[in-house]
């Protein structure tokens, strides 16, 4: 019961924020007029500016802000205890994460659909715009090393998955087809699309799972992370309109059915008394694995995805303000899909406690699981079904870790299988079998991956095409050698011998990726709080977040690069990793400076205008009104 009623409030608490403390700030800050001129109408192109409607935009811009974000980094951060990370997760998303998002959007939308990094130089300083690209770059170019692992891993752990991952393209690319084409049958024909792809699991779950030739001159990780960035290289110059919009539009209702599902099993294991929260894992954890980090200020960016990231501005300014069709539906897109991702992180923790708690796992989770526990255990079969069985206790003990482990040696795929095999609990309340249910899950994690790593890949793409547009090289500008410059880069460092071997360069990142992503969102807020401080608008409600994600990620990075409990990466031989630290954190530090230096100057002083459009690049007139 108790597990059922932390869910209902969760979502409670982001139904009331939305109507309350969303539509103050869309309505009494921003006054969002449904009569603005939007980028995606100003600058139509039919590759990036492309005016769309407002489910098509969410259904992007959710999937590809979510990710694996908001599964892996709660399943790390419940080894602090269930209570700190469901606070940070509710809160956090709230007061923080979607006024994050909704101010990079709207602001991006009054610039033409420009990127944070780009408005910076006008808002701020010039060179405030090239510390931030390059900022931008080293975030962008870990996320692409990270993010095609972490698909590789599950398709590796889990080969009934990929089968539907890769059928998902083909019937994408139909329903833009069709889209394109005026049809407004959407809502069914995704219907159609997810029947397909649930059909396909179970082929994948049941007679089909996929593995690569095990004679291949490289090992499953790396030949997936190769396929992947290939992929990711097409997906990314693609117009809009033919793979990213429908599919991620799929992706959402995957997701939506997929919650809907984990909820009503949620219950279900809840009220039946097998799902139980305080039984299954403490609130606040007691004895913590060895070198794990304090929880001030790890926590807060363990958890980003599901509270805060800086990668979601540039969602948000990359891609989403160039499809928007009216700036109304920017609350929705901006403050509300971020709520949404707060409520999926709700789950995450719920399963990845109650549900694992639950004691029912497949025999290649229980491995992992007995890989990261001081005890070893042979599974117990169900007397009913004949599956492994493992006692809850078994997953409590999870927490009494002996000596030989360490926060580190916690791996990628324990921490997605938590969610996964919990998840499938869940469903399996529903009546849903076990393998299946962990075909739906493992499915709907590497579908949200994939989004974020050709969006990604896409966004690197602008960041790169702009870098050569401010320091004059032209090679950069064309959009061809753009996406190879961000494939090849991240592709490299991928394929560098990480802790797991040849191809987990990514790994070596992993560290990284948290306080670099936090960086991100105190840098953006700092975009916005200038833009409404120049207009004499209240800035306190961002202000008191960009102080927060400027100061304790920057507390984060440092203790990994100097604190002796971290491994001292300067003194580890863990070069790549502190060099791009020291350069992120350097260029943090530089621009935070500059804004310093223009902050008494700024106020009520507007920014310079934009520099007019020519005719071939704008549809509407110097007068304004909308074209779409």
């Amino acid at each position: 019961m108790f597990t059922f009623l932390i869910a209902i409030g969760s979502f409670a608490g982001f139904i009331i924020a939305y109507n309350t403390y969303g539509r103050w700030i869309a309505n009494k800050i921003f006054n969002l007029n449904p009569d603005a001129a939007v980028p995606s109408c100003v600058m139509e192109d039919g590759v990036d500016f492309v005016p769309s409607k407002r489910a098509i935009v969410f259904g992007h811009h959710f999937t590809s802000i979510a990710g694996t974000g908001p599964i892996v980094g709660p399943a790390i951060a419940v080894f602090w205890g269930w209570l700190p990370a469901l606070v940070w997760v509710v809160f956090g998303s709230i007061f923080i994460g979607a006024v994050h998002d909704f101010g990079a959007l709207v602001v991006s939308l009054r610039n033409r659909g420009q990127t944070v990094g780009e408005i910076a130089g006008r808002l701020i300083s010039p060179r405030t715009k090239l510390l931030f690209l390059f900022a931008l770059f080293f975030a962008l170019t870990v996320v692409l090393a990270i993010f095609g692992l972490v698909i590789a891993i599950i398709f590796k752990a889990y080969p009934e998955s990929v089968l539907a991952v890769w059928v998902s393209l083909p019937i994408a690319i139909l329903f833009g087809i069709a889209m394109r084409r005026g049809s407004h049958q959407l809502l069914p024909m995704s219907a159609i699309s997810l029947v397909l792809i649930y059909l396909a699991i179970y082929v994948g779950a049941y007679h089909f799972p996929i593995t690569l030739p095990a004679n291949m001159p490289v090992n499953p990780v790396v030949g997936w992370t190769i396929i992947l960035l290939i992929y990711c290289a097409i997906a990314s110059v693609l117009p809009v309109s033919w793979l990213l919009q429908p599919r991620d539009y799929i992706n959402s209702h995957q997701l939506f059915v997929a919650l809907f599902l984990l909820i009503v099993g949620l219950v279900i294991a809840s009220l039946s008394g097998k799902a139980d929260l305080l039984a299954s894992t403490p609130a606040i954890t007691q004895e913590l694995p060895k070198n794990t980090p304090p929880i001030w200020p790890f926590l807060f960016i363990t958890i980003a995805c599901g509270a805060i990231s800086g990668f979601h501005c540039l969602v948000s300014s990359g891609t989403s303000s160039k499809q928007l069709a009216n700036e109304k539906d920017a609350l929705s897109i901006g403050y509300g899909a971020m709520l949404l991702e707060g409520a999926l992180a709700v789950v995450v923790i719920l399963a990845c406690c109650a549900g694992v708690g639950m004691g029912k796992f497949t025999k290649e989770t229980t491995g992992v699981l007995n890989g990261i526990q001081k005890i070893s255990y042979q599974p117990v079969l169900d007397e009913k079904t004949g599956e492994p069985l493992v006692h809850r206790q078994a997953w409590r003990k999870t927490y009494q870790l002996g000596e030989e482990k360490s926060w580190a040696s916690f791996s990628l795929t324990s921490k997605i299988g938590a969610f996964v095999e919990g998840g499938a609990n869940f469903l399996s309340t529903v009546g849903i079998p076990l393998k299946l249910g962990i075909g739906i899950i493992a499915v709907l994690v590497a579908c949200f991956a994939a989004t974020t790593l050709d969006s990604a890949t896409r966004l690197q793409r602008y960041v790169i095409q702009e870098l050569g547009d401010t320091l004059r090289v032209a090679p950069l500008k064309n959009i061809y050698v753009a996406t190879l410059t961000a494939v090849t880069l991240g592709g490299m460092i991928a394929m560098l011998k990480g802790p797991a071997g040849m191809g987990s360069g990514g790994l070596l990142l992993w560290p990284l990726f948290g306080a670099t992503n936090q960086l991100l969102a105190g840098l953006a807020f700092m975009v916005t709080t200038f833009y409404l401080w120049r207009r004499n608008k209240p800035i306190w409600f961002v202000l008191i977040p960009m102080i927060f994600m400027i100061i304790l990620p920057a507390w984060a990075l440092l203790w990994q690069l100097f604190n002796a409990q971290s491994g001292w990466w300067w003194s580890s031989n863990k070069y790549l990793v502190a060099i791009i630290g020291t350069i992120t954190l350097t260029l943090q530090v530089w621009m935070v400076i500059e804004a310093l230096l223009i902050w008494p100057k700024a106020k009520g002083i507007l920014e310079s205008p934009l520099p007019p459009l020519s005719e071939q690049n704008t549809r509407l007139s110097d007068s304004g009104g909308r074209s779409c």
